[in-house]
């Protein structure tokens, strides 16, 4: 059922800590050859500061456009502290990175989104430092601005949101649907978890079995990558894919720590349903 392609890379690499490069499954990916399994891997920090796409056209400057309704009562929260600050266009600081993120998690439209678990609040996808406005080029002093995206699973909406580091503020928000980034290494952990609770999972712990002797019982006995899977480059997409794009899909490869690869770049994951389809 599954094709097992065995080859010893000598080093353990923990499932758990690994993230993904923006384009590390496509359709027709073939699996590594002479490279080591964790070449071109990055830490989830690192991970998380992909490109990502321009607010849409007629969205006005500090306004969420994932809000249906005209927002409440504004409410006030203690900004968060600066910590460490990166100069110029040196790239975003840890502290940076948090503080920016916590910016942008505005009340109360908050309250209402879900991350890729179905927890409160959208799920993080990517913060990276903006790129300096008109006229601040050449400034020293010019204050550093990030851009952070979230994902919605409530609504399948991708939020973008720049923030200014120097005053705390929202500069501008955006929503955007069937725009679907690169996926976050949380929603490659939750895909394959959905994959191994589900029937078409058994095959993924057959081929474990064979390969070691010993029961799959957990996601971290597994490396995984991936990234969003793209209906467009498929000739047949399955009646259960149909809204991928509109929906957040994505597509993984796995491999025994420290051994075979197993082959589950046939079944995608619909992360916005939590199913699992089988392809080709």
């Amino acid at each position: 059922m599954y094709e097992i392609v065995r080859r010893h890379l000598g080093k353990v690499v923990a499932g758990a800590a690994i993230a993904v490069t923006g384009t590390a499954v496509m359709v027709g990916i073939t699996l590594p050859g002479t490279a080591g399994a964790e070449d071109g891997v990055r830490t989830g920090a690192a991970a998380g500061r992909g490109a990502g796409p321009a607010a849409p056209e007629g969205t006005d400057a500090g306004t969420d456009a994932s809000a249906g309704s005209p927002p409440g009562p504004a409410t006030m929260a203690t900004a968060p502290p600066e910590g460490e600050k990166g100069v110029g266009t040196d790239p975003l600081t840890d502290d940076e990175l948090r503080r920016a993120a916590e910016l942008a998690l505005t009340p109360p439209a908050r309250a209402a989104q879900r991350d890729v678990e179905g927890a409160r609040g959208p799920q993080l996808l990517a913060t990276e430092l903006a790129d300096p406005r008109p006229g601040e080029i050449d400034d020293p002093a010019a204050p550093r601005r990030a851009e952070v995206r979230f994902y919605d699973y409530e609504r399948d909406e991708l939020i973008t949101r720049t923030v200014n580091l120097a005053t705390g503020k929202v500069e501008s928000a955006a929503a955007q649907r069937g725009v679907q980034p690169s996926a976050h290494p949380d929603e490659l952990r939750e895909a394959l978890e959905l994959i191994l609770a589900s029937k078409l999972g058994d095959g993924v712990r057959e081929d474990y079995k064979d390969a070691t002797g010993k029961a799959l019982t957990s996601a971290d006995q597994l490396w995984f990558n991936g990234d969003v899977y793209r209906p467009y480059r498929e000739a047949n997409v399955p009646a259960p894919l149909v809204k991928c794009g509109e929906h957040r899909c994505v597509r993984l490869v796995t491999k025994i720590l420290n051994g075979s690869w197993i082959d589950t770049r046939n079944l995608i994951v619909d992360l916005s349903a939590r199913t699992v389809t089988r392809v080709g």
